[in-house]
């Protein structure tokens, strides 16, 4: 094999993870073009070591992910930002999730410190319709607490080692799949012919720092591909596990006037408090099979199959404190008028008789299963592109059993409370009570709750594209259309055992109860909030209390009215014309294409009317027209304008149209959808400037505008429940308009210019303004300028230094305050305090097939805070402490 052979061999996964975009064909070979000339001419640039007779060995770096980043934009017929494996089974993070932080306009959710959910340009994750290999997949959310909304794609569904390169698309064209408000995303998954033969095995151990434990990580990914190039098969398997434990002091809201004989009115309280230490094992078991066969330029046949089971083995250790609670009989919080501090509105300070203090263990084993199998076939005769794809998917989120369902084993007191929040929401405050939290002999039992889930998405999709090139100022028409079938079965019991109520805890004997496993809650947090508490023991309770009698019973009507079914049809099709022009010495390439989407719904639930419950389906049509528009002008060769404006939509959450309420089990509250939902649609525009002052370095701005009809908003009512009385029900309604505007910047360069050694240095760096102008409500509450998840600034810096065998990498994300919940009429609204993460990266390359590696994510030991509108209604602090990640990686 010659050298330049053996370059090529090896830099081809780069540079086709480049060509993978979904972009036009034309682009693509430009792409293609400029990455081989870009080796040709700098191959020491490319990371190539040795001289003229020697064995060539290509480093993979960070600094080559980010340059095929930049050229995927750079290329691109459309608005998209990307980021690339840094080698065949390397992506640069843990995470898919926490991978995506890095681009521009992107913030994720970090729940127990794992990243799952992914926000674009301020918009929640509801808002993101995410392909794999460019095809819809089925969907379920965690079952944990009855939570299923099905929009938002849980990424640690995603081994990050099967990923090649993820594109985030914020400039739709007609042939994309509709569904994004805030923006496409493309994940794509290697595949044989591009990686051609070579093995990898990953080997990492994660720790944690506040479980003090190692759960190990192995990766294996081969590829093999005949002689003559035509047929490939890749596989790839992956077993990870992790340790996960969260401290957490939690509180439920601020409540307006539950005191008003006391206080008078236009006062906030506190509701119910929870300090508590929540903790998963997590194993995940992935499979991912690949397979190519290209027996001509012409045609090319690519099968995909993917599969994933997650174990979430959660259990929580929590004391729960209703300073607010009416729902047992004979017991009424009574406010001490003499105690009351007040700062403003905020009943800061004050003593609470007759309080509920609850005990409360929590478990669930909740499994995540993913199954996607896909088939593309690609015909390419002379001028013409013809292309089929189909796939079918099945996510699966449930119990495995009965014992391993959602299982509450408490035991209560009463007792007077006393609390002092005068410090802020970042500080503990004061909870003290006459009462020991860890004695047995004050507790008696509080009904015993066991809530086994099971959600099943299924999705079907088919399409079929045609598109021919043409000369001229007209290169390509394209038009298509698709199939979508999906359907969301829902099914939630709740078993509610009440047989030994206000039986002494002890009645049970001595191994119903522990105090807590822990000795350091919140360790460093100031501030005088109970430390230790007892809890029950789930199996004890499960044991004595759950009989095959109750296991037996028929289904009530609060679990008929739990459950649903949506079903969803779609049927779309689109035309696209792609020009081309060159005004003066200014070369103009774009797109104009208009979309068609009918949608039948159907959500089927059951309701009570009188007291009876009643099957009822609500279907819904609706029929959307999504024009879209692009425009790309190369102003000169390193300076790039764009121009963009499109219809887009999301559809509501499952949960949101689902005819079903779920009533709390431990207030008085419930939650249920409105099938009379209409779509989320907007109107946007985008503009950009792209500079890219070499092949290694860009700088780029963007500003972009939605205009966004029939927006969704929290709707609070309250309603009577057979057998619940009045419950506060949280559901929603098309509220009105909302409008979205801002700008974003990024940079990155290579610092190449600077003298040895320091020309292994780089940056890459981005910020996001986002402002938005709405007028809704939450019950009679006015939310003026603020939507669910939106972040007005948000940032990410990285610093990366490369040289020999040394890689280093430290990055920075920031995100500012945001709204999390609109409250209600008589509940103050909920906020995220701004929130950051420290991550780094060192690695050594011990041989050209071997590097040790070193990753660490929370270096700096961040926090997560929430608070109702006001620093001194505290919410939540939450802290999951620091992951670290040492491994070896081996290539064959």
């Amino acid at each position: 094999m010659s050298q330049r052979s053996r370059l090529l061999w090896a830099t081809l996964p780069f540079t086709l993870a480049t060509l993978g975009s979904a972009q036009s064909a034309h682009a693509q070979a430009a792409a293609a073009t400029a990455a081989d000339a870009a080796i040709s001419a700098d191959p020491a640039a490319s990371g190539v070591e040795g001289g003229a007779d020697e064995e060539i060995v290509v480093t993979a770096t960070y600094a080559r992910s980010l340059a095929a980043a930049t050229e995927t934009k750079r290329q691109a017929a459309y608005g998209v930002d990307s980021i690339n494996s840094t080698d065949i089974g390397k992506f640069p993070t843990q995470n898919v999730a926490e991978a995506l932080q890095l681009v521009t306009g992107v913030a994720i959710t970090r729940p127990r410190g794992e990243g799952l959910y992914v926000s674009v340009r301020g918009l929640g994750p509801q808002f993101q319709s995410t392909l794999v290999n460019g095809r819809t997949v089925a969907i379920n959310d965690l079952i944990e607490n009855g939570g299923a909304n099905g929009r938002q794609f849980r990424f640690e569904m995603l081994p990050a080692e099967f990923v090649s390169q993820i594109d985030v698309v914020k400039t739709p064209t007609a042939d994309m799949t509709e569904g994004a408000l805030g923006g496409n995303i493309e994940v794509k998954t290697f595949h044989p012919l591009d990686v051609g033969d070579r093995t990898t095995v990953n080997l990492r151990g994660t720790y944690t720092t506040l479980t003090e434990k190692v759960k190990p990580n192995a990766t294996i990914l081969s590829s093999k591909v005949t002689e003559d190039g035509t047929f490939g098969i890749l596989a790839a398997a992956q077993y990870w596990g992790k340790q996960v434990r969260n401290d957490r002091f939690m509180n439920f809201g601020w409540n307006l006037d539950k005191f008003a004989s006391v206080l008078g009115t236009g006062f906030y309280t506190p509701t119910r408090t929870r300090p508590t230490i929540e903790t998963e094992d997590r194993k995940r078991i992935a499979g991912l099979i690949s397979a190519q066969w290209r027996p001509s330029d012409e045609l090319e046949t690519t099968l995909d199959v993917l599969a994933t089971r997650l174990d979430v083995a959660y259990d929580e250790f929590g004391i729960d404190i209703y300073p607010d609670d009416t729902s047992v009989a004979g017991h009424r919080p009574v406010l001490v008028p003499g105690s009351v501090k007040l700062d403003g509105n905020t009943v800061v300070a004050a003593t609470i008789n007759d309080v509920r203090f609850m005990a409360s263990r929590e478990y669930s084993l909740n499994r995540h299963d993913l199954i996607t199998a896909g088939l593309k076939q690609v015909w390419k005769p002379q001028d013409w592109t013809i292309t089929a794809n189909l796939n079918y998917s099945y996510a699966h989120s449930y119990h495995p059993s009965y014992a391993e369902g959602t299982v509450r084993s408490r035991a209560m007191f009463f007792a007077p409370l006393t609390y002092d929040a005068s410090g802020g929401y970042k500080t503990l405050p004061t909870i003290t009570t006459t009462k020991d939290l860890t004695d047995p002999a004050n507790y008696v039992l509080y009904p015993f709750n066991i809530a086994p889930k099971n959600s099943k998405d299924w999705d079907a999709y088919g399409r079929l594209d045609v598109a021919h090139d043409f000369e001229g100022f007209l290169t390509r028409l394209a038009a298509g259309g698709e199939y979508h079938w999906r359907k969301r079965d829902y099914r939630r019991r709740d078993f509610n055992v009440n047989s030994a109520n206000n039986q002494p805890l002890t009645s049970l004997g001595s191994n119903a109860y522990e105090t807590i496993p822990y000795d350091d809650f919140l360790d460093g947090v100031s501030g005088n909030t109970p430390r230790s508490w007892l809890v029950p023991i789930t199996g004890a309770f499960y044991d004595t209390l759950f009989t095959d009698a109750i296991a037996s019973a028929p289904l009530t009507p609060g679990d008929l009215r739990a459950s649903y079914i949506v079903e969803e049809k779609v049927a779309g099709a689109y035309v696209r014309a792609d020009y081309g022009f060159a005004l003066g010495s200014v070369d103009v390439t774009g797109n104009l294409g208009l979309r068609y989407v009918h949608t039948d719904q159907v959500a089927s639930g059951t309701l009570t009317i009188g007291t009876a419950p009643t099957p009822a389906s609500f279907p819904k049509t609706f029929n959307n027209w999504l024009p879209s528009f692009n425009l790309r002008a190369a102003l000169t060769p390193d300076l790039i304008a764009r121009v963009a404006a499109s219809r887009v939509l999301t559809r509501p959450n499952v949960t949101q149209s689902a005819p079903q309420i779920s009533v709390s089990t431990d207030a008085p509250t419930a939650s249920g959808g409105n099938p009379d939902l209409k779509p989320f649609l907007a109107t946007q525009f985008d503009a950009s400037l792209e500079w890219y002052f070499n092949r290694k370095g860009s700088l780029t701005g963007a500003v972009f505008y939605k205009a966004m009809d029939d927006y969704i908003t929290a709707q609070n009512i309250n309603i009577e429940i057979p057998g619940r009385g009045t419950v506060l029900l949280s559901t929603q309604v098309n509220g009105g308009n909302a409008k979205v505007w801002g700008v974003e910047a990024a940079y990155n360069q290579v610092f190449d210019f600077l003298p040895a050694p320091f020309d292994g240095l780089g940056m890459q760096a981005s910020y996001t303004h986002t402002s938005v102008e709405a007028n809704y409500t939450a019950g009679a509450r006015p939310i003026v300028d603020q939507l669910i998840g939106l972040s007005k600034n948000s940032f990410n810096l990285v610093g990366f230094y490369e040289i020999g065998p040394l890689s280093a990498r430290l990055s920075y994300v920031w995100r500012d305050r945001y709204l999390a919940g609109t409250g209600s009429t008589t509940q103050a609204p909920t906020y995220v305090a701004p929130v950051s993460s420290l991550d780094g990266n060192l690695s050594y390359r011990v041989t050209p097939k071997i590097t040790l590696s070193l990753e660490a994510i929370n270096i700096a030991g961040a926090k997560v805070y929430t608070y109702n509108d006001d620093d001194l209604r505290f919410g939540e602090i939450n802290y999951y402490g620091r992951t670290l990640l040492a491994g070896v990686r081996a290539e064959f």
